[in-house]
């Protein structure tokens, strides 16, 4: 019986995978825009199991991303392994461009930023047989580069203009066997978005074009999954080869929406005449030989640790001073740093969604505070329950508006509050316009409302990120005893 997995491998807002293995373990990360801590690095033994162990920049002096806009700060990541040290190549595009970071494990922790001066975004790390390490840049460039010293030591040279699309971008280079190997993507991230690949017998080339490019592409079909490309190559220990890419997993009426955002798929490489061959993702594929199941995190977090938990993230900083685990023991306590989730400096702590439906419920004891739960895209598309003054509302801001959508009068002492994202059955999306999903707001357990989904996501609010759903507080101090993520795709019949 052949053994099956289901795609996404990483579900959520985690685009732009890179990818590496040592020995039998791989190591993953992700593009973070403007959320801290910064490039979420996962662990797995057999690729489709994936643990987060942490943030690769998990330090303010590491990740600067004041006044960063949404969609911005960290772009596209690359991980890579060579000579007993990790090295972590990104781009910081609104501080400081390209720099790289390094660790001896890759759960940290990470060195300071060394800053490397080559224009561009999407670099890429490769070493050839002398020890000469290369970067290759969207573009596509490529330099040879003193890693540690952050020294451009050649170039950079364009060395290949891909296939004839816009936004040649994402350039990885391998040395496989006798031929260096160039995959990019191209067409854009958005529905367009392909996979190409160039070789040579040298790293500066001259590069020649796969004969059956792209490789991969689900442009102008109407497959579940859209949107595929940004790919990274890894071999197995069996000497199997496999990619990670980014897709998306539109919903509702064409052209769909995808309100998760960009994440992650792998995918099966068969080489036939030295080239790499690709058939189309699907959302259930056939599995690596290796197999190393993983036991399901906790579905609550009681916050009765040390520190936040890796998966906790904040819109630019999360100061020492807007949070806390030992003010009172087993709770985490907020204290606002702004008046308004529409502006970009306020106190919030939220996870990814990683399902399409899922439900979550957190126990806020609001104090005299303004405080509440927020599903966010950014500072102009949030849906947020909101409990201050002995009232509780629902928020919806779209855009230029903002508008109270539902308002109960909330008890004396800890409520619980909770957001679900699910699926529109049929009669209801046959009868009105319904988006991909409906966002449902709930106080002690009554539902209050539910909104269209299809307004939190980029096709409407653009950008590049995904939702995030958390806690917030923007006036005061208010404490929260927990907090549940429930996966309820599992549920279905």
């Amino acid at each position: 019986m052949t053994r099956k997995f289901d795609n996404p491998v990483v579900g959520g807002f985690f685009p732009d995978p890179s990818v590496c293995r040592v020995g039998e373990d791989y190591y993953l990360v992700c593009s973070s825009f403007e959320y801290f801590p910064g490039v979420p690095i996962f662990h797995s033994r057999d690729l489709v199991h994936w643990r987060q162990i942490g943030n690769v920049l998990d330090r303010p002096e590491q990740l600067p991303l004041e006044g960063a806009v949404a969609s911005r700060g960290i772009y596209a990541p690359t991980i890579r392994y060579h000579d007993g040290l990790f090295y972590m190549i990104t781009t910081n595009v609104s501080h400081g461009g390209n720099f790289l970071v390094t660790a001896e494990d890759p759960a940290g922790p990470w060195s300071d930023p060394v800053w490397i001066d080559l224009p561009g975004i999407d670099p890429s790390l490769v070493w050839d047989e002398d020890g000469n390490c290369w970067c290759t840049v969207h573009g596509v460039q490529l330099a040879r580069v003193d890693p540690l010293a952050g020294k451009v030591l050649e170039g950079p040279w364009p060395i290949w203009s891909g296939t004839g699309l816009q936004w040649p971008e994402a350039p990885h280079l391998y040395q496989i066997g006798d031929w260096w190997y160039l995959m990019i993507a191209e067409g854009g991230t958005e529905r367009g978005h392909t996979v190409a690949v160039a070789r040579a017998t040298h790293p500066r080339g001259p590069y020649e074009s796969a004969p059956h490019n792209p490789i991969l592409t689900h442009r102008g079909t109407d497959r579940p999954i859209q949107s595929t490309g940004h790919a990274d190559l890894v071999s197995t220990p069996d000497g199997g080869w496999f990619m990670v890419l980014l897709a998306t997993r539109p919903r509702g009426f064409t052209p769909g929406y995808h309100p998760l955002g960009r994440e992650t798929f792998l995918k099966r490489v068969e080489w036939v005449d030295g080239w790499p061959r690709v058939e189309p993702v699907e959302l259930t594929e056939e599995a690596p030989a290796r197999w190393h199941p993983l036991d399901p995190p906790p579905a609550r977090d009681d916050f009765t640790g040390t520190a936040l938990a890796p998966e906790w993230i904040s819109p630019r900083s999360r100061p020492d001073s807007s949070w806390s685990l030992t003010e009172r023991p087993g709770w985490l306590t907020l204290h606002a740093t702004g008046a308004s989730l529409d502006e970009q400096v306020h106190t919030f702590v939220g996870r990814r969604p990683q399902h399409q439906q899922c439900r979550v419920q957190a126990l806020l004891d609001p104090g005299s505070a303004r405080a509440g739960l927020s599903v966010r895209l950014d500072e102009t598309h949030h849906y947020d329950i909101e409990v201050a003054a002995g009232r509780v509302e629902v928020i919806a801001r779209i855009g230029f508006l903002r508008q109270v959508v539902a308002t109960a009068d909330a008890p004396d002492g800890p409520v619980t509050l909770g957001v679900s994202m699910r699926l529109p059955t049929r009669e209801e999306a046959d009868g009105g316009f319904l988006g991909p999903d409906l966002v449902g707001f709930h106080l002690d357990g009554t539902q209050l409302c539910e909104l269209d989904g299809r307004y939190l996501s980029t096709e409407v609010a653009t950008g590049f990120t995904g939702r995030v759903i958390g806690m917030y507080v923007t006036e005061g101090t208010a404490s929260f005893d927990w907090f549940e993520y429930l996966n309820e795709e599992e549920q279905q019949p």
